[in-house]
């Protein structure tokens, strides 16, 4: 029976370096066309590309994962899948930057056992990290929110510019497409604003 092996890389943002992953596992010997790549959030194991290099891995082939936070940031999700892989389909994983996550070199039952301890203690820390950054950004959302800063749409004002416009519009001189254009302004803006205005 052949064995194949894979590699599964995810960054969390289109921003984010995959350069360091994908070298890591070419450095292996992988083929760029076994190396899956998901560019989503690590939350939850929803992601196309590990969705389906699950459907393709077999018994005995072996997934390659640069770290385990790459592989997800979920206590609980990162157990049961490391477990559906290695226990349920009976394929090994290696965490290249945790030698200990190794499941090809430790098949007698301590070898198991350290690894899956090594494993909870990772993924705990994993989930931590992420409870962690998003108490940092709630508290920062919080202080900014303090200090008057505003989030979403800057919102929109009735300028000289929009009179024109709007003074065009209802003269019949502009369509009401035509006018937002000009003013670069949305639908739904463009009509609250004239409600504003015609209020005054």
């Amino acid at each position: 029976m052949d064995i194949r092996k894979f590699g599964y890389i995810r960054v969390s943002s289109k921003d984010q370096n995959e350069s360091r992953q994908l070298e890591a596992m070419k450095k292996l010997g992988l083929d760029e066309r076994d190396i899956f790549m998901d560019k989503q959030s690590g939350k939850d194991f929803e992601r196309a590309q590990y969705q389906l290099l699950k459907r393709i891995i077999r018994k005995s082939d072996v997934l390659y994962i640069h770290s385990l936070d790459r592989f997800g940031r979920n206590k609980e999700e990162i157990l049961h899948e490391w477990n559906d892989i290695t226990k349920n389909i009976q394929a090994d994983i290696v965490v290249l930057d945790m030698p200990l996550l190794d499941t090809t070199q430790y098949k007698d039952s301590l070898g198991t056992f350290i690894a899956d301890l090594v494993l909870q203690i990772l993924s705990w820390m994993a989930e931590e990290e992420r409870e962690r950054i998003k108490k940092r950004q709630r508290e920062g959302i919080d202080v900014a929110l303090q200090m008057g800063v505003t989030f979403g749409r800057p919102k929109a004002h009735i300028t000289d510019e929009f009179i024109q416009s709007y003074k065009r519009w209802r003269s019949g001189e502009l369509t009401a497409v035509k006018a937002m254009q000009e003013i670069g302004m949305r639908k739904t803006t463009f009509y609250k604003m004239v409600k504003e205005y015609e209020n005054r």
